[in-house]
C-alpha cells in the first residue's frame, strides 16, 4: 500500500460517508481531525492524484431516479478482448467494467436514468461487438456497501457500513420540499457525479455552475440524501491500491425456497460488500446468489469463501469464485446533461 500520512488515513477512515453539507466543509472536518483546512485539502488532492481514491463526492442510486441498474457479462475471445473492452467502455451507461477469470470474462454494470434504457444499451453493445450479452438484473438486494479501515501499521481491513451516517440538520421548510428529482436536481447530479471540487467552498462552485444559490444547492443535496437518491457523500477508496488486492465475486446455486433467508445471512458478514439475488442463465450460468468478497490475498478470499460455504451448507448445490484480474473502467453513474 502506498504510504499515507496520519491525516490521510484518518480522513479515509472517517469520511467514506457523512461529508458535511455546509459553507466550508473542509474547515469543519479539519477541526475534527486536528488539522488545518489547507493541509486537509492538500492531503485529499494527493489521494486523488495518486489514485488512492477512485473519486470524492456523492454516490448516486440510479434506481431512485427512476432509472435502472443491471449487471451484464460477455464471453470475449482473447484476441479481441482489448478492442471489445474499448467498445463497451465507450458507452456512458457503463459505470464499471472488470475482467474476471471465467468463460464469462467481461463483467460490467449498466446505470441509466430512465426505464428501458438498460435493455436498449445491452442490445446496442451486442450489435456493436457481435457477441451475446447476458443480463443479470437485480432481483433482490440484501446489502450494498463496504467501509475500508486503514491502521497505523499500513494494514487494511473491511468494516460493515455504518448503519447511520451523521447528517447535518435539514432546515428546508416543509413547503419547499419536493418528492422527486426535478430538472435542477438532475443538473446538480450531472455536475457532481464525477466528484466534488476540492476547494475551500466546494458547494459555492457547484452552485454557480448550476445557476442557483449555495444555500439552495445545500438544501437540495439534503433532500437527495433523504430520498436515497444520494447513497452517501464522501471518499470512495480504491480498494486495490490501498491493499485489498484480491477481489472475488462468489456465486452460488442456492435452493430457491431458502434463497431470501440465506442471502440475508450472507449479507450480514462484515467482509461481504455486495449481496444480491440475480437470475440464472442456463446452461451457461447456474448461479442465483452473488456475494462480493475482498481480501489482501486470494488465500484470504478463499478462507472467507469457505466460511460462506459452511454457512450455506447443503442449500448450495455448487459455487464458484470469479477473481477480477483487471479493472477496465470504474467511473460510477454518468447521467447525461
Amino acid at each position: 500500500m502506498s504510504a499515507l500520512t496520519p491525516l490521510q488515513r484518518a480522513f479515509i477512515n472517517r469520511y467514506q460517508g457523512g461529508f458535511p453539507l455546509c459553507e466550508r466543509p473542509f474547515h469543519d472536518i479539519a477541526r475534527v481531525l486536528d488539522s488545518s483546512e489547507n493541509r486537509l485539502i492538500d492531503a485529499l488532492d494527493d489521494l486523488l492524484e495518486r489514485g488512492l481514491l477512485s473519486r470524492f463526492g456523492p454516490l448516486y442510486d440510479a434506481t431512485r431516479l427512476g432509472g435502472e441498474l443491471t449487471l451484464a457479462a460477455m464471453s470475449v475471445p482473447a484476441g479481441r478482448f482489448e478492442a471489445v473492452a474499448q467498445q463497451v467502455n465507450g458507452f456512458d451507461e457503463v459505470a464499471h467494467n472488470y475482467r474476471r477469470e471465467h468463460l464469462l470474462n467481461m463483467w460490467f454494470v449498466i446505470a441509466t436514468a430512465r426505464p428501458g434504457e438498460s435493455r436498449r444499451t445491452l442490445e446496442r453493445i451486442e450489435n456493436l461487438t457481435g457477441l451475446p450479452v447476458y443480463n443479470f438484473p437485480k432481483q433482490h438486494e440484501f446489502h450494498l456497501g463496504l467501509w475500508l479501515h486503514l491502521d497505523a501499521s499500513g494494514g487494511v481491513d473491511t468494516r460493515p457500513l455504518p448503519r447511520s451516517l451523521p447528517r447535518p440538520p435539514n432546515r428546508l421548510p416543509p413547503a419547499a420540499r419536493h418528492d422527486h428529482a426535478d430538472d435542477i436536481d438532475r443538473r446538480i447530479i450531472h455536475l457532481t457525479q464525477s466528484g466534488l471540487p476540492v476547494d475551500t467552498m466546494p458547494y459555492r462552485l457547484v452552485a454557480k455552475q448550476a445557476g442557483i444559490s449555495q444555500n439552495e444547492l445545500i438544501l437540495r443535496l439534503h433532500k437527495l440524501l433523504e430520498t436515497g437518491i444520494i447513497r452517501r457523500i464522501g471518499a470512495v477508496p480504491n480498494h486495490y491500491r490501498l491493499g485489498l488486492r484480491a477481489n472475488g465475486m462468489t456465486v452460488w446455486d442456492i435452493n430457491d425456497a431458502r434463497a431470501r433467508e440465506l442471502g440475508q445471512q450472507v449479507a450480514g458478514l462484515d467482509f461481504v460488500s455486495h449481496c444480491y439475488l440475480r437470475p440464472r442463465r442456463p446452461p451457461v450460468w447456474p448461479y442465483n446468489l452473488f456475494a462480493m468478497v475482498h481480501g489482501r490475498s486470494r488465500d484470504e478470499v478463499e478462507q472467507k469463501t469457505r466460511r460462506l460455504a459452511r454457512l450455506l451448507g447443503p442449500d448450495a448445490a455448487r459455487h464458484d469464485t470469479l477473481y477480477s484480474s483487471e479493472i477496465l473502467k470504474k467511473t460510477g453513474m454518468r447521467l447525461a446533461a
